[in-house]
């Protein structure tokens, strides 16, 4: 067993949530509440992902910016319509991955947590057009 095997395992169940809001969507119909809350959930998981990347010392200046910028407009975020948060965030995700790949790092990293990182990435965001197809079906 590798030493990101842990790292795996709570990769994929930090995706339950989104799940569940997707799910609940399939079962119950269109819901405000759950753009929300599948909101709130992908704000925080997005955090977390970035403030992973904030690593001192072991980086340039500017990727240490980068790695926290994705979060900064997230005040913002509250004067935009649900379907531009969603595809804010879902952009976001992409741009996490893309700067963990640009870190010395990267290279050292196992390949099953790599293939997780990117199979998570694109299964949130495809998660997130379908919560953005919800959230335009609301404003009809």
């Amino acid at each position: 067993m590798h030493p990101y095997f842990n790292h795996i395992q709570l990769g994929y169940l930090g995706f339950v949530p989104f799940l569940l809001c997707i799910a609940a969507t399939l079962m119950l119909g269109s819901s405000e509440s759950l753009v929300d809350v599948f909101s709130y959930y992908s704000m925080g998981i997005l955090a977390f992902m970035a403030g992973t990347l904030w690593r001192a010392g072991e980086q340039p200046k500017s990727h240490a910016v980068f790695a926290v910028a994705t979060v900064i407009p997230f005040p913002l975020l509250s004067f935009l319509s649900p379907t531009l948060i969603l595809s804010y965030l879902a952009a976001c995700f992409w741009v996490v991955l893309w700067t963990e790949k640009a870190m010395p790092k990267w290279q050292e990293t196992h390949k099953d947590y790599k293939q997780m990182r990117f199979i998570l990435t694109s299964v949130v965001f495809v998660s997130h057009l379908f919560m953005i197809s919800q959230a335009i079906e609301l404003t009809r």
